[in-house]
């Protein structure tokens, strides 16, 4: 009986021991927790550098395992602008578990910052190698080719985010972005069939000849009109106009679209002159501000003009309102367009809904004076594709519902093809 009394005393004792060492574990695992929230606040609230750094020394020394001490303490000395000792500590962090992605970022940042291009490219591959499913770090390393302004690696790296991420929303922009800078010449010509259901009027032939030079400061375009309108069987007017348009970068972001047309043939009108900004915002949202001005020979008539678009990984919405002021009367016309792409920006599905007419439709804009206060509802859905590199085609088929003298209206169907060989 004795015995067993001991052996069972025994146990006790060795459990009473067991339980105090983990709680010993315990507080002490409190005790370094508390002291890491403690120095992340003196960090981000009361911006006390220099305390938060021995709190995180005190850490290291308390628990040298715990990397979350070290990534502090890199993330202090940055802030402190002793980047030499945060590289230290932001690798130290790296190389011994490379699942803190906030080592990474910070390193990546700060080598951009002191354009470190070489440095941040190594780090950004250590990054990807071990977060392959995190695109961050992959849009880190489209932004290092571009800020050393290396354009090949960039245009390659953008095909194969391209290819990889189809549906991304922001390598798609970046894409059609780049693939605007590209040196490229394109000359095509244009063909608008349009008739009408109402007896003894129509149709019309517009048709254009154009040529387009690419360069990375923008895009320059010239081009010839023609228009002939029938009624009867016969042409009723008839002529050429003259255009030139640039869409100019302005930033990284941003471009202006600047145009001008003049025709001394009353198919067109005398002049037509256009400006507009465009601006990519952040996750695939476009903006545009611009005016437009038309002399008819009646009258001139200003149009404000206001857009917004969105980039929805393969698809392009796009809303642009124009508001037309014609002597004391405003008159509004509205344009939504959607585009569904395939492998390049030359290559996709459209549909176009609208109300009112605009002065940037070009088949009509002979009949702009008449039409302002006119009702008109338009449909329409097209084809584009690239062939072989160098064929750009394109099919469009437009429905409009127009009014053309109040309360009296006639169905038109357009039918317009296109052709350009780009070298």
């Amino acid at each position: 009986m004795k015995k067993r009394r001991y052996t069972k005393t025994f146990f006790i004792l060795l459990l009473l021991l067991g339980v105090a060492e983990n709680n010993s574990v315990w507080s002490q695992k409190t005790d370094v927790d508390s002291l890491l929230n403690a120095a992340i606040n003196e960090v981000n609230k009361d911006k006390n550098y220099d305390s938060a750094l021995k709190k995180t020394h005190k850490g290291i020394k308390l628990a040298p395992d715990y990397l979350d001490f070290h990534l502090l303490a890199g993330r202090i000395h940055q802030l402190n602008n002793t980047k030499d000792s945060a590289r230290y500590y932001y690798n130290y962090v790296i190389d011994r578990n490379p699942v803190y992605e906030d080592a990474f970022s910070y390193l990546i940042n700060m080598d951009i910052e002191d354009k470190n291009y070489s440095d941040a490219e190594i780090t950004v591959n250590k990054a990807i190698e071990a977060h392959s499913g995190k695109k961050d770090f992959r849009y880190k390393k489209l932004a290092i080719y571009e800020l050393q302004g290396e354009k090949k690696k960039s245009e390659d790296y953008l095909k194969e985010m391209q290819a990889q991420y189809p549906k991304d929303t922001g390598f798609k922009l970046h894409y059609f972005i780049a693939d605007t800078r590209q040196k490229s010449d394109r000359i095509g010509v244009n063909y608008n069939f349009t008739t009408f259901d109402r007896s003894g009027y129509g149709p019309w032939h517009y048709g254009s000849a154009q040529y387009i030079r690419q360069r990375d400061w923008g895009s320059a375009i010239a081009r010839i009109n023609y228009s002939n309108r029938y009624a009867d069987g016969q042409t009723v007017a008839e002529g050429l106009q003259y255009e030139a348009e640039s869409y100019l970068f302005t930033g990284k972001n941003s471009y202006s679209y600047i145009g001008g047309s003049y025709s001394n043939d009353p198919v067109f009108p005398k002049f037509r002159l256009g400006y507009s900004f465009f601006h990519n915002f952040e996750k695939g949202w476009e903006g545009d501000l611009g005016i437009r001005y038309i002399d008819t020979k009646d009258s001139g008539i200003t149009t404000a003009v206001a857009g917004v678009g969105k980039y929805l990984g393969s698809y392009w919405l796009n809303l642009r309102s124009f508001f037309q002021f014609n002597e004391s009367d405003m008159y509004p016309a509205f344009t939504l367009t959607a585009r569904y792409y395939f492998n390049t920006r030359f290559d996709y599905i459209t549909l176009i809904a609208g109300y009112g007419t605009s002065p940037d439709e070009r088949t009509t804009i002979g009949q702009i004076q008449p039409r302002l206060s006119l009702d008109s509802y338009r449909l329409g859905a097209g084809y584009y594709k690239i062939i072989g590199g160098h064929y750009i085609t394109g099919l469009q088929l437009n429905y409009n519902n127009q009014e053309y003298t109040p309360d009296k209206k006639q169905n038109e169907t357009e039918i317009a093809l296109m052709f350009q060989y780009q070298f």
